[in-house]
């Protein structure tokens, strides 16, 4: 089944998204440079807050609160509010600013990063194929998010994702891990420990969850005033999951940005069950800009725009249908699942057995 013509899913070049990251990469040792800088004196706080005010004013989503934080800023300079020996330390200069931007806005995307060592200029350019080869290699190094794929007792599918790293470089493991759970009775996707990634790592992901192509999730981007669709693929590598059986999404505070889409997405399709916490609530998507020589800031230029809801995460976090403290969530979602296994084709010993596990996950949740 072909997607209609006039529809284009969402596409983030995963590469270029990781060729801006490396900015602040930078700062934990992945880069070295002869110059390294600790302590900003009240010249250079001033530099960078008028980079951030030109970068916001420049690119973010919402011109208008750019603007609004232009003013706050602005304020916050006049009062030499920045000037303090106590925010000489670089990084306390930036968590400062950070925070009183993020007071502005209630973006929770955007943040202020000191590097010790130069950062190196902003490239429009596509990085160099050693470039991708590193990138890919750092990603390898965590199997690109798959932290763990098991079967529960009573066929229960586990994935335990910690990131949606670049669908061009994970694409292949994601395949492999969804045709292992594609014929288990019920998939638990833990997000707990999932801070985001790659939008077209969720459109991957989902579309195994799926037997049709629907309607994901549209952004907006500031520049060009377009909006992009997200639909799950018509085809994917491998063995789909189905869109009969029944998945639970696990989530906890610190579930943020694509982890939250897929989770928000899941939910207004109602295709899955969210078990535990409210999410960050961060629905913006950009990219890192470069302030000077040690301090870059993320900008959101664009926004999610739910096609059920016609309104985002942002600010609010996605709600579970299931509140539960986050360290319960696995353990109250498998127990849900056990209780509704049909049994009725199953004899005596099997509920028997069934009856025992349950037991066993409500006293201490193990895996059995």
């Amino acid at each position: 089944m072909q997607r209609p013509a006039e529809v284009r899913p969402i596409r983030r070049v995963a590469i270029n998204a990781l060729s801006a990251l490396a900015l602040v990469l930078v700062s934990t040792g992945h880069a070295t440079f002869a110059q390294t800088l600790t302590r900003v004196d009240a010249a250079m706080r001033k530099q960078v807050v008028e980079a951030a005010i030109r970068e916001m004013n420049d690119r973010y989503v919402f011109p208008d609160q750019a603007k609004q934080l232009e003013q706050v800023l602005r304020q916050k300079l006049a009062a030499k509010a920045y000037d303090g020996d106590d925010l000489a330390d670089a990084k306390a200069f930036a968590a400062r600013l950070t925070q009183d931007i993020q007071a502005s806005t209630r973006d929770k995307h955007i943040r202020v990063r000191h590097s010790d060592t130069v950062l190196p200029p902003m490239r429009e350019r596509d990085p160099t194929p050693a470039e991708i080869e590193d990138m890919r290699k750092r990603g390898a190094a965590l199997n690109f998010g798959l932290e763990r794929i098991e079967r529960l007792r009573f066929n229960i599918g586990y994935l335990d994702l910690r990131g949606f790293q670049p669908a061009a470089f994970a694409g292949h493991k994601i395949a492999a891990a969804m045709t292992l759970l594609s014929d288990t009775n019920a998939l638990i996707i833990d997000l707990r420990q999932n801070g985001g990634g790659d939008p077209a790592t969720v459109q991957l992901i989902s579309s195994y969850l799926f037997d049709v192509p629907t309607h994901l999730n549209n952004m907006y981007y500031r520049d060009g005033d377009r909006t992009t669709q997200a639909w799950t693929h018509g085809w994917v590598p491998g063995e789909r999951f189905g869109q009969a059986k029944p998945v639970y999404v696990l989530t906890a505070r610190r579930t943020f940005s694509a982890a939250e889409e897929f989770s928000y997405n899941l939910k207004n399709l109602k295709r899955a069950t969210l078990v535990g916490e409210t999410t960050g609530g961060g629905a913006h998507p950009g990219g890192m800009r470069r302030l000077n020589d040690h301090f870059a800031m993320f900008v959101s230029n664009g926004r999610a725009i739910n096609p059920i809801s016609k309104t985002n995460w942002e600010g609010v976090g996605v709600e579970p249908d299931v509140k539960v403290d986050a360290a319960d969530a696995l353990r109250v979602a498998r127990l849900d699942i056990l209780r509704k296994l049909d049994t009725s084709k199953e004899d005596d010993a099997y509920r028997k057995q069934l009856a025992e596990h349950i037991a066993e996950v409500e006293k201490d949740g193990k895996h059995k």
